[in-house]
């Protein structure tokens, strides 16, 4: 019996790294995960469905229940369809940990406008989002019900955001934005 048992959780970036240990932890405790990942490269680029879906299978090897995503969580259609996904899958929607992120490491005077964008995307927009269809969602079902929901969610930050990071000026600025 787990401190989970019959909770519903969505992890994001959860195909490799933190994201997988977070969605490996929240099922050894008994929760159902949605596990989302676009399976870019550690620089954003590209897009393989095999780390979502092998961290699944591991999680329902290990006896549990999980199942994929592949949306972009910084896209407002994605982010919705990810939330959809598994209240329709599970019924429910307890916890949102959101990890997904990369990076794009160059020195200010160095990196291209791209490389400043992408990351601030996935990183501050890819929180937001899903963030803001799972308390819609929260918020619909207190509507409903007139009962606390109890949703939670995990952001995930880093220190580089107090501190900075040489040649990492935009994920340190992410990650500030983030805390």
């Amino acid at each position: 019996m787990g401190r989970l048992d019959g909770k519903v959780a969505i992890v994001t970036g959860a195909g490799r790294g933190l994201g997988r240990s977070h969605a490996h932890l929240l099922a050894a405790e008994g929760a159902a995960v949605v596990v989302n990942d676009l399976g870019g490269e550690w620089d954003g680029h590209g897009a393989d469905q095999r780390a979502a879906s092998e961290t699944a299978a591991e999680i329902v090897t290990a006896g549990a229940r999980a199942v994929a995503n592949f949306d972009d969580v910084a896209d407002w259609e994605g982010g919705q369809r990810l939330i959809n996904q598994a209240v329709e899958t599970y019924g429910r929607l307890d916890i949102l940990v959101c990890n997904a992120g990369f990076v794009r490491d160059r020195t200010v005077f160095n990196m291209t406008e791209e490389e400043w964008d992408s990351v601030i995307r996935v990183h501050l927009k890819g929180h937001f989002v899903p963030t803001r269809w799972a308390t819609t969602y929260w918020r619909e079902q207190f509507k409903a019900t007139e009962a606390p929901v109890g949703g939670r969610i995990v952001y995930t930050a880093s220190e580089a955001g107090l501190f900075g990071n040489a040649g990492q000026p935009n994920y340190s600025a992410a990650k500030a934005g983030i805390a």
